[in-house]
């Protein structure tokens, strides 16, 4: 395997009182999507601002290429960063501002405008190039912060909640435009969002952090499917967390208070307190037959499904997604069938 990029070993930053990271370790590959995903606090910010130099660790080290950045000022760096606002230079057209860095660089003429015409037609603003900023919509204008963020060719591209100031339509298109420029310059991309459905749509790998720790860094389909930590499966998505004591006699099940549900693979002993989490949409939803006898509760129509919150017993409310045209009304009697693979069987925390 080839050696990382990017490598953070053991960083630490504190400020005050205020514990910012704490012994984070990760890696980014050449040409990968990176996301820092966790919520507002938890450190993600602070850790992009290390690798860009606009911080220094108080312990760890940051390198790039095998080089330790530590005391490399942000100009030096071979790492560009992509702020949450912009930054773009109003005075200037489109054209002067993705060639901004090249020109202050020093490069030829020539060698400017090809790589500006290059990145205006690879962000789809080759009509705009003598636009000034003021006449543009806010995508065009993400676009231009992406180009002129990429115009000196940096080995890393930072970018800090790029897609915050966009509306849900837009945000989607934008997502598509960004993974196709990222596949076709190869650069590698580590984005900071608190946005899960962003970091599991555009991200190669996610670290999900939390209070200034790494909790997890994997795929999307396994942060999803298989997280780690109790937390990593309440933050990405929605899910239900099923409580109870595991039973090991013949095939794994999780005895609970209003039944027993099957498990799958555990290094858990028999016995443990555990806590299944399972995806809605894992849950299956009949009208009758077997499972697990429930009320429904309330429901949400999110047009490809509909999310049941289906009382189970006294306790315990368990969301269910039902398929499109399924018709539910309060008070409906359903059975919920858990398959014995539809969840991640956890440790139970202290």
């Amino acid at each position: 395997m080839s050696a990382p990029l990017l490598s953070i070993t053991k960083v630490s930053k504190t400020f005050g009182a205020v514990v910012a990271l704490e012994d984070v370790s990760l890696s980014v590959g050449a040409g990968e999507f990176f996301a820092l995903l966790g919520p507002s606090g938890c450190g993600k910010t602070t850790l992009m601002r290390c690798i860009a130099g606009f911080e220094s660790p108080d312990a760890g080290t940051i390198a790039l290429n095998g080089v330790d950045l530590a005391g490399v000022p942000p100009y030096r760096r071979p790492v560009n960063m992509m702020f949450q606002s912009y930054a773009l230079f109003p005075h200037l057209n489109v054209f002067e501002n993705i060639a901004f860095g090249l020109r202050r660089k020093g490069e030829a003429k020539a060698a400017i405008d090809a790589r500006v015409r290059e990145l205006l037609e690879m962000t789809q603003l080759s009509e705009f190039g003598r636009r000034r900023i003021a006449e543009l919509s806010g995508g065009q204008k993400q676009r231009v912060a992406l180009a002129r963020a990429l115009a000196p060719r940096p080995k890393m591209l930072l970018l800090d909640e790029p897609l915050g100031a966009l509306d849900r339509k837009l945000r989607e298109e934008t997502q598509f435009q960004l993974k196709e420029i990222q596949r076709q310059t190869q650069t590698s991309f580590v984005i900071v969002t608190h946005d899960q459905d962003e970091a599991l749509a555009l991200a190669d790998r996610i670290a999900v952090m939390r209070a200034g720790r790494v909790e997890q860094v994997a795929g999307p389909m396994e942060i999803y499917d298989q997280p780690a930590t109790r937390f990593v499966a309440g933050f990405v998505g929605e899910t239900n967390f099923i409580e109870g004591r595991l039973e090991r006699n013949g095939a794994a099940a999780l005895i609970t208070e209003f039944g027993r549900i099957p498990c799958g693979p555990s290094d858990l002993p028999n016995g443990a307190r555990a806590t299944l989490s399972v995806r809605p949409e894992r849950i299956g939803v009949a009208r009758e037959g077997e499972g697990i006898p429930g009320v429904v509760e309330n429901f949400v129509f999110r047009g490809e499904t509909t999310l049941l919150r289906v009382r189970v017993s006294e306790h315990v409310v368990l969301r269910a997604a039902a398929g499109h045209g399924a018709r539910h009304a309060i008070g409906d009697p359903v059975r919920l069938s858990v398959p014995p693979d539809a969840g991640a069987l956890l440790a139970e925390e202290p």
